[in-house]
């Protein structure tokens, strides 16, 4: 058992070459890829010569560089097709509720909008009338908002007038009645990297909503904390919005998303 548990370390080694090669830019050369795995160039290349021969790895006979092989993108593509990102983001809520104290949620972009599909309470969850299957406004909820900044506008545009002329109805001064500041408060959105609100929704509620992205950077959910104004920390860099932050980065890494920040 111990020697299972053990492993084969040789794989483990040469692993740190495939690794290197993933999150570089292009294709490397041979003392700049051995450098990065943190190893000598003879041993490297033994380990690419069995690389190419399995086909994880490439090399371009005219540079010399060495690159990803077919092999590599074929199990690339198998693991993907095989991502459930609601699945992953309930692992993910429920550890992160634990962690902030606050309901969390998660919300994929549906037929009439961005829709919740999972709900983790808090022990100090506040008293909301949300619903699984609800649909959360454009302009007024920070679902709403991180989904309006990071969906297409054709996708939105029919909502977002609808929503615009009911805001202009209302009159309300936390809601955008233009077009003008509707593109400003989505800028703010993209500049945050993600969306917030406050009182705008429901009265005496808070809430942050961040996204995670796919392999493709495309919007795949919206992870959402939200709480009681007086209790949940509203404030950029805090209690609340930084832990969220990093889960959503993580679980968007863990969808094969590569970017430093939101597209």
């Amino acid at each position: 058992m111990e020697k299972a548990r053990a492993g084969i370390q040789s794989v483990e080694v040469g692993f740190a070459l495939l690794d290197v090669l993933a999150r570089a830019g292009g294709p490397l050369m041979l003392r700049d890829l051995a450098a990065a795995a943190d190893m000598n160039a003879a041993k490297a290349h033994r380990y690419l010569v069995s690389f190419q021969r399995l086909e994880l790895v490439v090399q371009d006979a005219a540079s010399t560089r060495y690159d990803l092989g077919p092999a590599a993108l074929k199990l690339g593509l198998a693991s993907l097709s095989r991502i459930d990102a609601v699945k992953l983001g309930r692992q993910r809520a429920a550890l992160l509720t634990a962690q902030i104290g606050h309901t969390v949620a998660l919300a994929v972009w549906g037929n009439h909008g961005p829709t919740m599909v999972h709900w983790e309470e808090s022990a100090q969850s506040v008293a909301v009338s949300l619903r699984l299957g609800d649909v959360m406004p454009l302009l007024s909820s920070a679902t709403g908002r991180c989904f309006a900044a990071y969906t297409s506008r054709e996708a939105i545009a029919p909502l977002l007038e609808r929503e615009l002329r009911l805001a202009r109805r209302a009159r309300r001064a936390d809601t955008p009645t233009r077009m003008s500041e509707v593109e400003r408060l989505l800028q703010e959105v993209r500049r945050r990297g993600m969306a917030r609100a406050v009182d705008s929704l429901l009265p005496g509620v808070a809430g942050f909503c961040a996204p995670v992205f796919d392999a493709d950077g495309h919007l795949a959910l919206g992870m959402v904390a939200l709480g009681s104004a007086a209790s949940f920390d509203a404030a950029w860099g805090g209690a609340v919005e930084q832990p969220l932050r990093q889960a959503a980065a993580r679980l968007s890494r863990d969808l094969g998303y590569a970017g430093d920040s939101a597209p």
